[in-house]
């Protein structure tokens, strides 16, 4: 029996996905964003989900999962929205129904070495200064993209700065006028891409006008919000959206014992009992996702008891303060992330406390880890 686990709430994802298919309509292309092992919550069971729920794309950050998914079964179009090697270009080419952003001119100019029809999304720079095409730079892309028969330039993106961090979204409008300007220089040159598209999961709910006819929603499909900001922004314009945690993060107790006034737990001596009591020691560590910075912070549901985490985060394990709690029995069910009885943990406050954002909390718990569709 596995030490750790994730359960996946189907109906939650399907909940999800649902909300924003309600919110952007059906002529609006909903391309939930499955890259980085899908936020953590596992990427061939939630495709296949998302596959049968409602989803039109799916976006993919590099070919790897790509690859991955079509090896699973999946069918729906897939956006590969990171970079992807010169080298593995003919990889992608042979994949079917993958699409690759595209913002370096040497990957266009490879793309025209084949034969084989490929679709790409040129990556507008629009404020964010991450990857994408400068204005100034996009009649030069437009000419070799004419020039090769075998490539379409299906669609045209960007992403927004700070639209979370904001509830001000004034830097965004800007970026969205810059990315008009962009889609104007290229229909004004015979080019006019299908899909327009630059709305993530807070551009999706807070800018209609961002949402064009594509939108590549994220942290939102399952459930969590991108920052408090958005959820407030949200609340001020009256939109209704209602977003469930997909996710809960289990493990099992794997010894209790007493614990007399004054001992000292775990490495570095950090922690000492105020009192006579008992603790828990748990099978999951910094090795599995849960980090270090929870060492003496974090907290545990065992038995709907809300147990501190104490001593340091090891690689392999951590204790929890169980004196409270006199109903604890060996490989009780643990709760790490989510709801047991009355009470919860959120990635909102696992982040918090270990100086990070929701994304990282759940994306970095180990892929090794199952994840079980319940």
């Amino acid at each position: 029996m596995e030490l750790s686990w994730v359960e996946i709430s189907r109906s939650a994802l399907v909940h999800n996905l649902k909300a924003f298919r309600g919110l952007v309509g059906d002529d609006v292309v909903l391309a939930p964003a499955v890259k980085a092992n899908a936020y953590g919550h596992g990427l061939v069971d939630c495709a296949e989900i998302m596959e049968k729920n409602g989803a039109d794309y799916l976006c993919v950050n590099a070919l790897f999962e790509a690859q991955k998914l079509r090896k699973a079964g999946v069918r729906l179009p897939i956006l590969i929205i990171g970079y992807t090697p010169l080298s593995d270009l003919k990889e992608v080419i042979d994949l079917k129904d993958v699409e690759i952003v595209v913002y370096n001119i040497e990957t266009v100019k490879n793309l025209k070495k084949f034969e084989k029809k490929v679709s790409i999304h040129l990556k507008i720079e629009t404020g964010n200064h991450r990857q994408g095409v400068e204005l100034d730079q996009i009649p030069e892309f437009i000419r070799l993209i004419k020039s090769a028969s075998n490539i379409e330039l299906k669609g045209v993106s960007t992403h927004f700065s700070n639209l979370e961090d904001r509830i001000n979204h004034q830097y965004a409008l800007y970026q969205l006028k810059q990315f008009e300007k962009a889609i104007h220089l290229l229909e004004k040159d015979g080019l006019a891409p299908h899909y327009r598209h630059c709305a993530n999961t807070a551009a999706t709910i807070l800018l209609p006008e961002a949402r064009f006819n594509f939108v590549r929603t994220g942290i939102g499909n399952y459930g969590l919000w991108p920052s408090d900001k958005t959820m407030k922004a949200s609340d001020r314009a009256n939109i209704k959206i209602e977003l469930k945690p997909v996710m809960t993060w289990k493990t099992k107790v794997a010894q209790i014992k007493e614990i007399k006034k004054g001992s000292l737990v775990g490495y570095g001596c950090t922690y000492e009992m105020p009192q006579d009591g008992k603790i828990a020691v748990l099978p999951i560590g910094y090795y599995d996702g849960f980090v270090r910075l929870l060492s003496n912070k974090g907290f545990v549901l065992i038995r709907g008891h809300r147990c501190p985490v104490i001593g340091r985060v090891c690689m392999n394990m951590i204790m929890a303060d169980v004196t409270h709690a006199t109903d604890i029995k060996l490989e009780d069910e643990v709760v790490l992330l989510g709801k047991q009885g009355k009470d919860e943990i959120t990635a909102e406050e696992m982040g918090e406390l270990s100086q990070t954002i929701n994304y990282e909390v759940t994306t970095r718990i180990n892929e090794r880890i199952p994840r079980l569709v319940q």
